[in-house]
Protein backbone atom coordinates (compact mmCIF):
# COMPACT_ATOMS: atom_id res chain seq x y z
CA UNK A 1 0.00 0.00 0.00
CA UNK A 2 1.27 3.33 -0.89
CA UNK A 3 1.44 5.81 1.77
CA UNK A 4 -1.46 9.26 0.53
CA UNK A 5 -0.63 12.62 -0.15
CA UNK A 6 -0.45 15.05 2.60
CA UNK A 7 -3.76 17.12 2.82
CA UNK A 8 -4.09 20.79 2.97
CA UNK A 9 -6.54 22.45 5.23
CA UNK A 10 -6.91 24.73 8.20
CA UNK A 11 -8.63 23.23 10.74
CA UNK A 12 -7.96 24.49 14.61
CA UNK A 13 -7.61 21.93 17.19
CA UNK A 14 -7.88 22.26 21.27
CA UNK A 15 -4.23 22.46 22.31
CA UNK A 16 -2.78 23.15 18.77
CA UNK A 17 -0.05 26.19 18.89
CA UNK A 18 -0.66 26.50 15.26
CA UNK A 19 -3.43 25.49 12.37
CA UNK A 20 -3.76 21.98 11.61
CA UNK A 21 -4.32 20.35 8.11
CA UNK A 22 -7.65 18.82 8.06
CA UNK A 23 -7.58 14.89 7.61
CA UNK A 24 -9.18 13.42 4.60
CA UNK A 25 -12.34 11.70 4.04
CA UNK A 26 -12.90 8.12 5.81
CA UNK A 27 -11.87 5.56 3.18
CA UNK A 28 -12.71 1.88 3.70
CA UNK A 29 -10.83 -1.46 4.26
CA UNK A 30 -6.94 -1.41 5.44
CA UNK A 31 -4.54 1.75 4.17
CA UNK A 32 -1.66 3.83 4.80
CA UNK A 33 -1.84 7.65 4.72
CA UNK A 34 0.74 10.13 5.06
CA UNK A 35 -0.83 13.26 7.23
CA UNK A 36 0.67 16.98 8.38
CA UNK A 37 -0.65 17.89 11.63
CA UNK A 38 1.04 20.99 11.96
CA UNK A 39 2.04 23.55 8.95
CA UNK A 40 4.87 25.11 11.03
CA UNK A 41 7.52 22.66 9.91
CA UNK A 42 7.69 19.84 7.42
CA UNK A 43 8.36 17.07 10.26
CA UNK A 44 5.24 17.52 11.82
CA UNK A 45 3.41 14.50 10.15
CA UNK A 46 2.40 11.29 10.72
CA UNK A 47 1.66 7.66 9.28
CA UNK A 48 -2.21 6.34 9.82
CA UNK A 49 -2.46 2.94 9.43
CA UNK A 50 -6.18 1.58 9.61
CA UNK A 51 -6.62 -2.01 9.78
CA UNK A 52 -9.29 -4.18 8.13
CA UNK A 53 -13.20 -4.00 9.57
CA UNK A 54 -15.52 -1.90 10.63
CA UNK A 55 -14.29 -0.50 13.61
CA UNK A 56 -14.25 1.50 15.89
CA UNK A 57 -10.68 1.02 16.12
CA UNK A 58 -8.16 0.82 19.35
CA UNK A 59 -5.33 3.52 17.95
CA UNK A 60 -1.93 3.39 19.31
CA UNK A 61 -0.05 6.64 19.04
CA UNK A 62 3.63 5.45 18.13
CA UNK A 63 6.84 7.57 18.81
CA UNK A 64 10.03 6.74 17.90
CA UNK A 65 13.55 7.06 20.37
CA UNK A 66 16.94 8.99 19.44
CA UNK A 67 17.36 10.56 22.11
CA UNK A 68 15.50 13.76 20.70
CA UNK A 69 17.92 14.19 17.72
CA UNK A 70 17.03 15.16 14.27
CA UNK A 71 19.26 12.34 12.56
CA UNK A 72 15.88 9.64 13.76
CA UNK A 73 12.83 9.13 12.24
CA UNK A 74 9.55 7.62 11.96
CA UNK A 75 10.82 4.50 9.74
CA UNK A 76 12.32 3.36 12.63
CA UNK A 77 8.88 2.16 13.81
CA UNK A 78 7.04 1.38 10.36
CA UNK A 79 7.89 -3.12 11.01
CA UNK A 80 6.09 -2.33 14.34
CA UNK A 81 3.15 -0.49 13.04
CA UNK A 82 2.74 -2.99 10.11
CA UNK A 83 2.43 -5.71 12.63
CA UNK A 84 -0.14 -3.80 15.19
CA UNK A 85 -2.14 -3.01 12.07
CA UNK A 86 -2.23 -6.55 11.38
CA UNK A 87 -3.92 -7.55 14.72
CA UNK A 88 -6.66 -4.85 14.22
CA UNK A 89 -5.03 -1.80 16.04
CA UNK A 90 -4.88 1.43 14.61
CA UNK A 91 -1.34 3.32 14.64
CA UNK A 92 -0.65 6.82 14.09
CA UNK A 93 3.19 6.94 14.03
CA UNK A 94 4.68 10.70 14.52
CA UNK A 95 7.42 12.70 13.50
CA UNK A 96 8.16 15.80 15.12
CA UNK A 97 11.33 18.05 15.77
CA UNK A 98 14.25 16.59 17.22
CA UNK A 99 17.41 18.43 18.60
CA UNK A 100 19.18 19.71 15.02
CA UNK A 101 15.68 20.93 13.38
CA UNK A 102 14.47 24.63 14.13
CA UNK A 103 13.01 24.62 17.27
CA UNK A 104 13.63 21.32 17.73
CA UNK A 105 14.34 20.29 21.33
CA UNK A 106 13.06 22.93 24.31
CA UNK A 107 9.98 23.00 23.87
CA UNK A 108 9.10 22.53 20.24
CA UNK A 109 9.68 18.48 20.50
CA UNK A 110 7.46 18.39 23.47
CA UNK A 111 4.81 20.92 21.37
CA UNK A 112 5.04 18.80 18.34
CA UNK A 113 4.15 15.60 20.08
CA UNK A 114 1.47 17.47 21.81
CA UNK A 115 -0.12 18.83 18.87
CA UNK A 116 0.11 15.13 17.10
CA UNK A 117 -1.95 13.61 19.78
CA UNK A 118 -4.30 16.12 20.13
CA UNK A 119 -4.81 15.27 15.90
CA UNK A 120 -6.24 11.96 16.81
CA UNK A 121 -9.66 13.93 17.62
CA UNK A 122 -9.74 15.79 13.98
CA UNK A 123 -8.98 11.87 13.20
CA UNK A 124 -11.57 10.48 14.58
CA UNK A 125 -13.91 12.69 13.06
CA UNK A 126 -13.39 10.96 9.53
CA UNK A 127 -12.27 7.30 10.44
CA UNK A 128 -13.65 4.87 12.42
CA UNK A 129 -11.80 5.34 15.85
CA UNK A 130 -12.38 5.15 19.23
CA UNK A 131 -10.66 7.65 21.32
CA UNK A 132 -11.19 6.26 24.75
CA UNK A 133 -9.02 3.72 23.80
CA UNK A 134 -6.21 5.68 23.05
CA UNK A 135 -2.49 3.83 23.87
CA UNK A 136 0.68 5.71 23.39
CA UNK A 137 3.68 3.64 22.24
CA UNK A 138 7.40 4.83 22.25
CA UNK A 139 10.40 3.48 22.30
CA UNK A 140 13.93 5.15 24.06
CA UNK A 141 13.36 9.17 24.14
CA UNK A 142 10.01 8.32 22.33
CA UNK A 143 8.97 6.29 25.49
CA UNK A 144 9.56 9.47 27.73
CA UNK A 145 7.76 11.32 25.02
CA UNK A 146 4.14 9.07 25.02
CA UNK A 147 4.36 9.33 29.41
CA UNK A 148 5.04 12.58 28.95
CA UNK A 149 1.88 12.45 26.73
CA UNK A 150 -0.14 10.79 29.97
CA UNK A 151 1.23 13.49 32.30
CA UNK A 152 0.73 16.69 30.48
CA UNK A 153 -3.08 17.33 31.72
CA UNK A 154 -1.26 17.95 34.71
CA UNK A 155 1.06 20.85 33.42
CA UNK A 156 -1.04 23.87 34.71
CA UNK A 157 1.42 27.07 33.66
CA UNK A 158 3.93 27.92 31.50
CA UNK A 159 4.40 27.34 27.42
CA UNK A 160 3.90 23.30 27.42
CA UNK A 161 -0.02 24.10 30.02
CA UNK A 162 -2.95 22.32 28.03
CA UNK A 163 -6.22 22.84 29.69
CA UNK A 164 -8.05 20.37 27.35
CA UNK A 165 -5.36 17.23 26.10
CA UNK A 166 -6.37 14.29 24.57
CA UNK A 167 -6.66 11.63 27.48
CA UNK A 168 -4.30 8.64 27.05
CA UNK A 169 -5.80 5.47 28.30
CA UNK A 170 -2.47 3.42 28.93
CA UNK A 171 0.91 3.62 28.12
CA UNK A 172 3.67 1.12 26.97
CA UNK A 173 6.68 2.50 27.28
CA UNK A 174 10.00 0.42 25.51
CA UNK A 175 13.37 1.05 27.17
CA UNK A 176 12.25 4.63 28.09
CA UNK A 177 13.90 7.87 29.64
CA UNK A 178 11.45 8.46 32.15
CA UNK A 179 12.61 10.63 35.13
CA UNK A 180 15.18 13.01 33.51
CA UNK A 181 16.25 14.41 36.55
CA UNK A 182 17.62 11.15 37.82
CA UNK A 183 19.23 10.33 34.00
CA UNK A 184 21.08 13.92 34.02
CA UNK A 185 21.91 12.99 37.49
CA UNK A 186 23.31 9.39 35.81
CA UNK A 187 25.45 10.94 33.07
CA UNK A 188 22.90 11.31 29.98
CA UNK A 189 24.35 14.94 28.92
CA UNK A 190 21.73 14.51 26.22
CA UNK A 191 19.10 15.26 28.44
CA UNK A 192 20.93 18.67 28.86
CA UNK A 193 21.30 19.62 25.76
CA UNK A 194 17.26 18.53 25.26
CA UNK A 195 16.14 20.97 27.97
CA UNK A 196 18.81 23.47 27.42
CA UNK A 197 20.75 22.75 31.17
CA UNK A 198 20.79 20.92 34.44
CA UNK A 199 18.50 19.97 36.84
CA UNK A 200 20.39 23.50 38.60
CA UNK A 201 20.26 25.60 35.77
CA UNK A 202 16.66 25.36 34.41
CA UNK A 203 14.45 23.22 37.45
CA UNK A 204 11.09 24.10 35.73
CA UNK A 205 12.05 22.61 32.50
CA UNK A 206 12.30 19.62 34.21
CA UNK A 207 9.44 19.83 36.67
CA UNK A 208 7.43 20.12 33.23
CA UNK A 209 9.07 17.62 31.04
CA UNK A 210 9.74 14.83 32.72
CA UNK A 211 7.22 12.51 33.69
CA UNK A 212 8.68 10.94 36.72
CA UNK A 213 7.91 14.57 38.03
CA UNK A 214 4.41 14.25 37.83
CA UNK A 215 3.68 10.88 39.25
CA UNK A 216 1.04 9.37 39.63
CA UNK A 217 -0.45 9.70 36.03
CA UNK A 218 -3.61 7.67 36.89
CA UNK A 219 -3.37 5.76 33.79
CA UNK A 220 -1.79 1.86 33.74
CA UNK A 221 1.81 2.30 32.58
CA UNK A 222 3.94 -1.17 31.46
CA UNK A 223 7.49 -0.48 30.65
CA UNK A 224 9.84 -2.59 29.31
CA UNK A 225 13.38 -3.24 29.25
CA UNK A 226 15.94 -5.21 28.28
CA UNK A 227 18.34 -6.83 30.61
CA UNK A 228 21.27 -6.59 28.43
CA UNK A 229 20.54 -2.34 27.17
CA UNK A 230 23.56 -0.66 27.07
CA UNK A 231 22.25 2.60 25.97
CA UNK A 232 19.26 3.27 28.09
CA UNK A 233 20.01 1.89 31.63
CA UNK A 234 17.28 -0.72 32.81
CA UNK A 235 18.34 0.60 36.61
CA UNK A 236 16.40 3.98 35.32
CA UNK A 237 13.08 1.96 34.13
CA UNK A 238 13.19 0.31 37.89
CA UNK A 239 13.38 3.21 40.10
CA UNK A 240 10.75 5.15 37.94
CA UNK A 241 8.47 1.78 37.94
CA UNK A 242 9.06 1.60 41.67
CA UNK A 243 8.17 5.30 42.09
CA UNK A 244 4.97 4.90 39.94
CA UNK A 245 3.54 2.13 41.90
CA UNK A 246 4.72 3.68 45.32
CA UNK A 247 2.21 6.69 44.25
CA UNK A 248 -0.45 4.57 43.19
CA UNK A 249 0.22 4.18 39.55
CA UNK A 250 -1.30 0.65 38.08
CA UNK A 251 2.63 0.29 36.73
CA UNK A 252 4.61 -2.39 35.74
CA UNK A 253 8.27 -3.15 34.51
CA UNK A 254 8.40 -6.38 32.18
CA UNK A 255 12.01 -6.92 32.16
CA UNK A 256 13.04 -8.75 28.36
CA UNK A 257 16.11 -11.34 29.20
CA UNK A 258 19.12 -11.33 27.81
CA UNK A 259 17.44 -8.21 24.86
CA UNK A 260 19.21 -5.36 23.97
CA UNK A 261 17.99 -1.60 23.24
CA UNK A 262 15.92 -2.60 20.12
CA UNK A 263 14.55 -5.83 20.08
CA UNK A 264 11.71 -4.46 21.45
CA UNK A 265 10.74 -2.10 18.23
CA UNK A 266 11.23 -5.54 16.04
CA UNK A 267 8.54 -7.71 15.84
CA UNK A 268 10.48 -10.44 14.34
CA UNK A 269 11.96 -10.67 17.55
CA UNK A 270 11.94 -12.79 20.87
CA UNK A 271 11.10 -9.28 22.73
CA UNK A 272 7.75 -8.91 20.34
CA UNK A 273 5.13 -11.27 22.13
CA UNK A 274 5.99 -9.15 25.33
CA UNK A 275 5.06 -5.55 23.47
CA UNK A 276 2.10 -7.30 21.81
CA UNK A 277 1.01 -8.39 25.12
CA UNK A 278 1.28 -5.26 26.85
CA UNK A 279 -0.68 -3.37 23.61
CA UNK A 280 -3.43 -5.76 24.14
CA UNK A 281 -5.79 -4.44 26.62
CA UNK A 282 -6.53 -1.22 24.63
CA UNK A 283 -8.05 -3.66 21.95
CA UNK A 284 -10.16 -5.54 24.22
Amino acid sequence: MKAGACVAGALALPGCRHPAPEPPPRREGPFIARLKYGSQHARQFGDLRMPAGDGPHPIAMVIHGGFWLATYELSLMDGLCDALQAQGIATWNVEYRGMGHEGGGWPGTLLDVAAAADFLRALGMMQPLDLSRVVTLGHSAGGHLGLWLAARRRIRTGILANPNPLAIAHVVALAPLADLRAASKAGYTVVEKFLGGSPKDVPNRYADASPAEHLPLGVRQVVLHGTDDRIVALDLSRAYVAAAAAQGDDATLVTLDGLGHFEPIDPTSTAWPAVLDAVQPVAR
